[in-house]
C-alpha cells in the first residue's frame, strides 16, 4: 500500500515511521524542514531558551544554596540562540537518519492534493511531480495567527517565531495575548532582562487552565514585576524610531521597543487543494475528521493542528499512529480528556482532564484535594517551593477527573495523573500508593489523600 504523508512534523513523521514499521510503502512532502513547528520553532527552540533562564536564574541565587562567586554572570542571547540551533540541527538530522532507516522516501517541496490517490509536489522553480497513493494524510499544521491591525515585520511587531531569532534583549517587550506561549515569553524575557508587559482581552491569563492555576501563575508574574493587564484589547500600534506605540481600547497608551503578538496559532488548510476534491472544512479553516481521523473524503485522512482540537505536538504524534492503525484496518480512536498539557512558565504549569468549572458545567459532584509544594522536603531541599496540586474527584465514584499542577517540574509529574485518569481509578489508588521520599511526586499522593481529609502533611482544618 502506498501513503503519502503531506506535512513532516510531529504528527507527519511519527506517522510516517509507525507507517513503515507496518510494511507501508511511504512518501513524504514538506516544504520546509522535517520536525514542523514544533521542532524548528515551537517546542525544542522555546525549551531550548528556558533551559538557559533557568540555569541563569540558578546562578543568582548560588548563596542560598552555600555557593559563592564572585563573578556576575550575565545572558548572551547570540549564545543561547546559537545552542538552541544546534539541539535543532541535532534533532533534524535524527529524524532525517529515522527516515533513511525505515525507507522513507521524503519529497521536499509543496504539496497538494490534486485527488483522492494523487499529490502534485512542487519545488524549486516550479518543477512538479506527482504522486501516487492508495491513502493520503495531511498534516500541515499551523503558524502564528496574525492580527490584521498587528501586522508582522519581523523588527518592531514579532510573531513567536521572530522572537527566537532575536540578536539583542529588548529592552522592553509588549506581549499581545496572555495565553500559552506569551506567558513562556514573558517568563524568558523577563529573565533575560527586559521590562514585560502583557495585554491579554480574557478576565486571566492562561485561561485555558483551572481558575486555582491562573490565579497563582498572575501573582508569580507579579513577583517577577511583569505587568499583566487583563480586560483590556489592543487597538491600534504605531510604529516608531525607536519601538511601538499601542492604544488600547480604554484609552492608554503603552510603548516597548517590541511587540509580541501571542493571539493563537492560524491552520494551514489553505492552498493545499483539499477544497478541489471535496474535503470539508469548519468555521476556523479545520479540516473535518471523524473519530478514525478520516476526513469527509473515504482515504483521505488528517492530523495534527490542522483539525483544530488540541494544538500540541504530542497529539498530533498519537493521531499520526492512529491514522496509520486505521488505515490498516483498525478501529482505533484518541481519548482526549486523557490528554496531559504542560505550560512551560516559571513556574510550570501542567493538567490533565476537567477543570472544575467544566465539572460543574456537567453538574457533576466532586470532591477536592490540594497540596502545597512547601509542604514537600524536596521541594525545600531544591529551593522550589511555590506551587500547589489541585486533584479533582467524582463525589460518589471516587474517580479521578481531573489533576492540575503549578510548581517545580509540574510537566513531568503530570502523567502519573494522565494514566489515572485514562484508567479511571479513584483518588484511593493514588493515595495508598507508595511514593518514594523524598520525592516531588510525593505531592500527588498528598493532594489524593486529601480529597477524604487524610493528607499526612497538612493542617487540621
Amino acid at each position: 500500500m502506498k501513503l503519502v504523508i503531506v506535512g513532516a512534523g510531529p504528527g507527519g513523521y511519527v506517522a510516517a515511521i509507525k507507517a513503515a514499521q507496518s510494511g507501508l510503502q511511504v512518501t513524504v512532502v514538506e516544504d520546509q524542514e522535517v520536525g514542523g513547528a514544533c521542532l524548528n520553532s515551537g517546542c525544542i527552540p522555546t525549551k531550548s531558551v528556558i533551559a538557559s533562564t533557568e540555569m541563569l536564574s540558578k546562578s543568582r541565587h548560588l548563596d542560598a544554596f552555600g555557593l559563592e562567586n564572585a563573578a556576575e554572570i550575565k545572558p548572551n542571547l547570540s549564545k543561547i540562540i546559537e545552542r538552541k540551533n544546534r539541539i535543532v540541527s541535532t534533532q533534524i538530522k535524527g529524524i532525517r537518519n529515522l527516515f533513511k532507516n525505515w525507507g522513507i522516501v521524503l519529497k521536499e517541496g509543496r504539496g497538494k492534493l490534486a485527488s483522492p490517490r494523487n499529490v502534485t509536489v512542487t519545488a524549486g522553480e516550479g518543477h512538479q511531480e506527482k504522486l501516487a497513493a492508495d491513502k493520503i494524510i495531511i498534516a500541515t499544521g499551523s503558524r502564528p495567527h496574525q492580527l490584521p491591525s498587528f501586522p508582522f515585520d519581523g523588527d518592531k511587531i514579532i510573531s513567536s517565531d521572530d522572537a527566537l531569532r532575536l540578536k539583542e534583549i529588548p529592552k522592553s517587550l509588549l506581549i499581545i495575548g496572555a495565553g500559552v506561549i506569551g506567558c513562556e515569553f514573558a517568563c524568558i524575557f523577563r529573565e533575560l532582562g527586559s521590562e514585560v508587559t502583557i495585554l491579554e482581552i480574557l478576565s486571566r491569563a492562561v485561561s485555558t487552565e483551572d481558575n486555582d492555576i491562573s490565579q497563582l501563575l498572575e501573582r508569580e508574574l507579579k513577583k517577577k514585576k511583569i505587568k499583566l493587564y487583563t480586560n483590556v484589547k489592543a487597538d491600534m500600534v504605531e510604529i516608531q524610531r525607536d519601538g511601538v506605540r499601542v492604544l488600547l481600547n480604554d484609552g492608554k497608551e503603552i510603548t516597548a521597543e517590541k511587540a509580541l503578538v501571542s493571539v493563537g496559532r492560524a491552520l494551514n488548510s489553505e492552498g493545499i487543494g483539499v477544497e478541489d476534491i471535496g474535503v470539508m472544512k469548519g468555521d476556523r479553516g479545520e479540516i473535518i475528521v471523524n473519530e478514525k481521523l478520516e476526513t469527509t473524503v473515504p482515504g483521505v485522512y488528517a492530523i495534527g493542528d490542522v483539525i483544530g482540537g488540541l494544538l500540541l505536538a504530542h497529539v498530533a504524534s498519537r493521531e499520526g499512529t492512529t491514522a496509520v492503525s486505521n488505515i490498516l484496518g483498525g478501529n482505533e480512536h484518541i481519548d482526549y480528556n486523557a490528554v496531559p498539557s504542560a505550560i512551560f512558565t516559571s513556574p510550570e504549569i501542567a493538567s490533565v482532564g476537567l477543570r472544575e468549572h467544566q465539572v460543574a458545567e456537567k453538574g457533576i459532584p466532586v470532591r477536592t484535594g490540594h497540596f502545597q509544594f512547601r509542604s514537600l522536603g524536596k521541594s525545600h531541599t531544591i529551593g522550589e517551593i511555590e506551587g500547589f496540586i489541585k486533584v479533582i474527584s467524582d463525589a460518589e465514584t471516587d474517580r479521578v477527573l481531573g489533576v492540575h499542577i503549578i510548581g517545580p517540574h509540574a510537566s513531568e509529574l503530570i502523567h502519573e495523573a494522565a494514566l489515572a485518569v485514562r484508567m479511571k481509578l479513584k483518588t484511593k489508588d493514588i493515595a495508598e500508593t507508595i511514593h518514594a521520599h523524598p520525592t516531588l511526586a510525593e505531592v500527588l499522593m498528598e493532594a489524593a489523600a486529601d480529597v477524604h481529609g487524610h493528607a499526612i502533611h497538612t493542617m487540621k482544618q
